[in-house]
């Protein structure tokens, strides 16, 4: 049996190629840098903008773990010849598409039409695709927001947030995605499908953000701050050379419940995410 993955050498993509590798897959892997092949995994160099020129004209599975309106567009584009594909969205399909932020909104749009064009044009192929949309990932330090958190912490031993920050969220470890990732290869009831994958545990923004800077070595402060003092505190980072922080719209959310039911894909998939318990090693950025 023999895979295409997108995306491998990323922080779900590492460990899906894992698991294959470990049932006996043999896989075409692509990365933007070139590596060298290993057993089993031939690895091209490219992306789904450019993709290399030598990949596979058949296969028994597509795993697409990088953006998913480019893998729309290159799976629309492509002929290849393969009946499973299972590829990554992201729950801000849902989450973003009412934003006051017009480029937010933009995301939500983009990922909501390549659900669509990528579940469509699988099924008039005749090929079963299903779509997994994560909530907030982490535990390889390659995530946007709890391992930038970690990163600024340590550099300045506390970290700021406004007060009321109790959105509830649903942190959700790679090593689940990648599980209900191959899991999709033995559901033939998740074929055009789409699953949202939240993570274990339903916990407040604020508690989220503790217990990431409780694991830290040392442990780094949370400073709750008034609504004027956080803008202040952005405003002075961003002048300082720390990097621009969360935008209004991010900010508002804190204070919003995103969470997403499991139901679906606890049945269809066996999905069993961890709790949110962080470890100081999920938030080393690689390298």
């Amino acid at each position: 049996m023999r895979a295409l993955i997108f995306g491998a050498s990323g922080q779900v993509g590492m460990p899906v190629l894992s698991r294959l590798r470990a049932a006996g897959w043999s896989m075409d892997a692509t990365s933007r840098v070139a590596r060298g092949d290993v057993d089993g995994v031939t690895w091209h160099c490219g992306s789904l903008d450019a993709p290399p020129p030598t990949l596979p004209a058949a296969c028994e599975a597509i795993f697409s773990c990088g953006p998913l309106d480019a893998f729309a567009r290159w799976y629309a584009a492509n002929g290849i010849d393969c009946p499973r594909v299972v590829a990554f969205g992201s729950t801000s399909a849902r989450v973003k598409h009412g934003s006051p932020d017009p480029a937010e909104r933009d995301v939500a749009m983009r990922l909501a039409e390549a659900e669509a064009s990528l579940l469509g044009v699988a099924r008039e192929r005749g090929a079963a695709a299903t779509v997994l949309r994560p909530t907030l990932v982490y535990g390889a330090g390659r995530d946007a927001t709890l391992t930038r958190i970690a990163v600024l912490a340590r550099r300045r031993g506390v970290f700021p947030l406004p007060r009321g920050a109790r959105g509830l969220r649903q942190p959700v470890h790679v090593e689940d995605l990648a599980d209900a990732a191959v899991a999709c290869l033995r559901a033939p009831a998740a074929a055009g499908r789409a699953f949202d994958l939240p993570g274990g545990e339903t916990l407040e923004y604020r508690e989220m953000v503790a217990r990431v800077l409780a694991c830290l070595q040392p442990p780094a402060r949370l400073l709750e701050l008034p609504a004027p003092l956080f803008e202040l505190a952005l405003r002075a980072a961003g002048v300082l050379g720390f990097g621009a922080g969360p935008g209004d719209a991010a900010v508002a959310r804190m204070r919003e419940d995103l969470v997403f039911d499991a139901g679906a894909a606890v049945r269809e998939l066996g999905y069993a995410p961890r709790p949110f318990r962080p470890e100081a090693m999920m938030f080393d950025p690689p390298g």
